[in-house]
């Protein structure tokens, strides 16, 4: 038994598990420390990976060399890619897992990594010496010493319960709340808050009348989360299902909104605007008189069911008259009741882009404790902060992705320059460079870069270079290959494109919307040859090989705009000003940049509060 380490992770969620696995694999001595090792990478609310931007996320995680991707295709039972009607900066990968394979498969993973080693219990206090963290103290009065320590405490962190009027101490239901690491915290000078997320009823899958709803089957393609994973989706594949709320379940819920907690004062915290539990819709869309609900599988043989978009605090016999106003929900059977949840975060503006705290060196924040919500925000913060932790130990360079880079780059920008004032959650509206954020180039934007720090291995860079290889020369031989006129205008006629006036290079073809490999290797045999000539992962080089193609333009033109702003992010300026004292910026930006302490311009640039005219006024001040 060891008790002395590089790296300690507190807490085995979806930060804590991409941490602890990052920093082992780069050969920190690590240790993960969790209140339940049957409850490893729990997925709390619904079993599902990926969505709108949270796919993207997930799929940089994976070009990293992080696992959430790789488990969740190990353990999916439906996998669709959202949003194909718009154009690809848009399609985001969704994947519903088995909720206890999922588990069990990243147990395997934690437990299978060298320098990785896990033990059961709660942290109740850090040991600090000289502002610099040393170690930790468990509830069990086991102390361990580290060199850093990244805290990813999820909920648990003072978490209080809400079922109605009854309140139950904890992180998650059935589980103890963390107590102690919020005040200890908070008396070192950290600024903290109170933040709520909610969670929906379960169903037994018996007791519904699945003929009376609509089905919503999952893709059957070749699209998957991990670039390493060649097989197929080794578990039966499932169906979610759709049905609505009505003005019925409205009046039940209704006429209890007094025993609400988020309505009688109970609940005084912020919750995720973006997924309102079914009594804040009701009152706050009070015009709309049904609701879409999804019925959502928890696992492969499971009868539970998640109630996607029913997300309530509401008491439990007024949870269960209003599903039964639901015809095909007219008799059902519930696991458990929804419920909210409070607990403690600490405002992300105290952390450097690391993610390493500013106050106490060696100590790094990933996860909810940061404001967000989501599995996937919470692993893209827990692989660099694993990496940077490992950095931080043995006295090399921080890690950091900027917003050009990647969607976690986004993520972590937003938190430590605008803070946060609601549970934060990515969309694709946050990323001003979407075109160069795609799911489909993840590893082409970041996989290099994680080798070169020792993270991603080698058996995924030379399948990167290898894809990238087949992507390259597929699209040159587009570039080059010329077609006639004569030859092709009949197909295109038929494919109710322009005809040709003249002969013209293949790419050109393949810019128009309603043209693409699929449709044009029936007309020209090369291209058809071309294409099978590909000896691996065919159709995901052809895809991306085609966008690549349709939208080059764009690529291009947001490229050299984000090398415009980019220079900004070289200018560093930590440590070379005395804010309060330059009286030709604004107050605000005073105030704001003197909180903040931006390491570069470009940082400073995107903090709310400081406008064009505080930065023109930095630049001439560093004589720029």
């Amino acid at each position: 038994m060891k008790f002395c380490y590089d790296v300690i992770v507190v807490g085995a969620g979806h930060a804590g598990c991409e941490a602890a696995a990052a920093a082992a694999n780069m050969g920190s001595q690590t240790l993960l420390i969790t209140m339940d090792m049957n409850k490893i990478a729990q997925m709390s609310c619904n079993p599902a990976i990926g969505g709108i931007a949270k796919g993207q996320i997930v799929r940089e995680i994976d070009a990293l060399g992080g696992y959430t991707g790789i488990v969740t295709d190990q353990t999916a039972i439906q996998f669709r890619m959202l949003n194909r009607s718009k154009g690809p900066a848009m399609w985001s990968p969704r994947s519903q897992s088995d909720r206890q394979k999922f588990i069990l498969a990243w147990r395997k993973v934690l437990e299978n990594i060298d320098n990785l080693y896990l033990w059961q219990d709660t942290v109740k206090e850090l040991i600090i010496e000289h502002g610099q963290v040393t170690g930790l103290i468990t509830t069990m009065n086991v102390h361990f010493r580290a060199k850093c320590v990244v805290l990813t405490n999820g909920t648990f962190l003072n978490g209080l319960i809400h079922i109605g009027r009854t309140q139950i101490s904890g992180g998650r239901l059935a589980e103890p709340a963390s107590m102690g690491l919020s005040d200890q915290l908070k008396n070192l000078g950290f600024t903290t808050g109170r933040m709520k997320t909610g969670t929906p009823v379960r169903i037994d899958a018996r007791s519904v009348y699945f003929d009376e709803m609509e089905e919503q089957p999952g893709d059957n393609d070749f699209h998957k989360f991990s670039f390493l994973d060649f097989q197929p989706r080794p578990l039966k594949q499932l169906s979610c299902w759709i049905c609505y709320t009505n003005p019925q379940v409205h009046d039940v819920l209704r006429a209890d909104l007094g025993e609400s907690p988020l309505y009688n004062g109970q609940i005084k915290s912020i919750g995720p605007r973006y997924c309102p539990s079914i009594e804040t819709k009701i009152v706050n869309f009070a015009d709309k008189d049904r609701h879409q609900l999804f019925l959502e599988p928890e696992g492969e043989d499971s009868q539970e069911y998640y109630l996607n978009g029913f997300s309530s605090s509401l008491p439990l016999q007024t949870q269960l008259a209003a599903l039964q106003k639901i015809p095909c929900l007219r008799d059902v059977q519930i696991y458990r009741p929804g419920y909210a949840i409070e607990y403690d975060y600490f405002d992300p503006t105290q952390l450097k882009a690391s993610l390493e705290t500013k106050l106490v060196k060696g100590l790094f924040f990933a996860g909810q404790i940061n404001g967000t919500t989501g599995y996937e925000e919470a692993a893209g913060q827990g692989i660099i902060a694993g990496i940077n932790a490992h950095q931080l130990c043995h006295g090399l360079h921080e890690f950091v992705l900027s917003r050009d880079e990647s969607y976690i780059g986004v993520l972590i920008d937003d938190l430590i320059n605008k803070g946060v004032d609601e549970p934060y959650r990515m969309f694709t509206s946050r990323a001003e460079y979407r075109i160069l954020l795609r799911q489909d180039d993840a590893d082409a934007r970041l996989t290099e870069k994680s080798y070169q720090i020792g993270l991603a291995r080698r058996e995924r860079y030379d399948l990167w270079k290898e894809k990238e290889k087949e992507i390259d020369e597929l699209i040159s031989f587009c570039q080059d290959y010329p077609v006639k006129a004569r030859y092709i205008n009949s197909a295109l006629e038929q494919l109710q494109t322009t005809p040709l006036e003249q002969g013209t290079r293949l790419s050109s073809l393949i810019l128009r919307p309603q043209l693409g490999f699929e449709q044009l290797k029936e007309h020209i045999p090369a291209l058809k040859t071309r294409m099978e000539r590909i000896p691996n992962r065919q159709e995901e080089i052809i895809e991306a090989a085609e966008i690549r193609i349709k939208y080059q333009g764009y690529i291009e033109r947001e490229r050299l705009q984000a090398d415009k702003i980019k220079r900004l992010d070289s200018i560093r300026i930590n440590g070379r000003f005395d804010y309060s004292q330059i009286t030709s910026l604004s107050f605000e930006a005073r105030q704001k940049l003197n909180r903040i302490q931006p390491d570069t311009l470009g940082q400073a640039s995107r903090i709310p509060g400081v406008s064009p005219s505080d930065i023109s006024v930095l630049l001439v001040l560093l004589g720029r």
